[in-house]
């Protein structure tokens, strides 16, 4: 349903190999400016249109992937919702050509899934040994001078985290068990990304923060930024699912934007009303799922375009956390902004039908 990003771009990165001309660290399958205009899209010198993966700060990528060139690891920092996973993926498909080196972190992350583990009936069988020995997506990346990925760093309990501190400080990977150890080759580093949300539930040590250089992804800067994220991502995840084209309610996403932005900064986009925000984040990446979920009512059970009708819902979900504090926040704003504005009547009586 979803391809990896190497994959679902496979001729564009191609397209960008053959034109690179500029130096590229060891075992990168594209320069350091290739793989930021791969990320940030761009037109190539043969006509080629490289579309746009990550739409914000060009300086924030530029740091991340200068970065992944030096010895030093990438930490993705932000909020719920700003991309975090989706720049890690494409940095290491550019960077490596496989994004699929992933350790995926939460509270019951074991340290086998960031070190190594075991081939039980081998070990039992022949006993220690390389061939009995499971590798970790970070030791293959060690190994084979690639990129590994972390995701959601501060879910991983601290002492499984402090494993990496040897690996990012020593570039070294230690097997007591049979008296060896793992050298990175040339071209190894780590991505990972955490959630400021999450300060507070594993913190990481001062020891392990300073091996990485902590990047911060911000939200969209402006309402028209963020509905060009949400109606490209919304496309490419309609044409994989058959949903009509997002362009054709273009209307609803910028009215579905519009509602996550007033509500998430406690003002309206004019600056005359200040509103109370939800509990929740209200990121770019729940917008994409409204729009995404509202596509879907319309083709299969309306006409195909989006309408107010098929967003409310989704947006009551995402706004309504807390059904007692959250629920009182979207109907004071349902009735003092909404209900007031000009052209969005239909989607004010939408909202009441699904409140109520």
């Amino acid at each position: 349903m979803r391809p990896h990003a190497e994959h679902a771009f496979a001729a564009e990165l191609a397209a960008l190999a053959k034109q690179d001309d500029r130096p590229r660290p060891a075992r990168w399958k594209l320069s350091p400016w290739a793989v930021a205009t791969y990320l940030l899209g761009g037109t190539l010198p043969d006509g080629t249109v490289i579309s746009p993966k990550y739409v914000g700060p060009r300086r924030v990528v530029e740091v991340a992937v200068t970065t992944l060139a030096t010895d030093r690891a990438l930490l993705l920092l932000g909020v719920p919702g700003t991309a975090k996973t989706w720049v890690s993926e494409h940095l290491a498909a550019a960077v490596s050509g496989d994004s699929t080196l992933l350790v995926q972190g939460t509270a019951g992350t074991p340290e086998e899934a960031i070190r190594y583990g075991w081939n039980y009936a081998r070990l039992l069988a022949h006993g220690p040994g390389r061939d009995a020995l499971v590798p970790s997506p970070v030791m293959r990346a060690m190994a084979e001078g690639m990129t590994a990925r972390v995701e959601e760093l501060t879910r991983i309990p601290a002492d499984v985290q402090d494993t990496l501190i040897t690996i990012l400080s020593e570039k070294t990977l230690p097997i007591p068990e049979l008296g060896q150890e793992v050298q990175a080759v040339r071209g190894f580093n780590l991505i990972a990304t955490a959630n400021d949300r999450d300060r507070g539930v594993n913190e990481l040590s001062s020891a392990l923060r300073r091996r990485f250089n902590t990047v911060v992804l911000p939200l969209p800067e402006t309402a028209e930024a963020e509905v060009e994220i949400v109606s490209r991502r919304v496309d490419q995840i309609g044409r994989s699912l058959d949903l009509p084209s997002a362009p054709d309610g273009i209307d609803e996403i910028r009215r579905v934007v519009t509602v996550f932005r007033e509500l998430r900064d406690g003002l309206t986009s004019d600056g005359r009303t200040k509103v109370k925000s939800p509990s929740g984040t209200l990121s770019t990446a729940e917008a994409i799922s409204v729009v995404t979920g509202g596509l879907a009512l319309a083709a299969h059970f309306g006409d195909g375009v989006l309408r107010p009708g098929d967003v409310a819902a989704g947006i009551l979900g995402a706004v309504v956390r807390d059904p007692a504090a959250d629920r009182v926040v979207w109907q004071e704003y349902l009735e003092t902004v909404v209900r007031e504005r000009d052209g969005w009547k239909d989607f004010y009586r939408a909202c009441r039908e699904v409140s109520a």
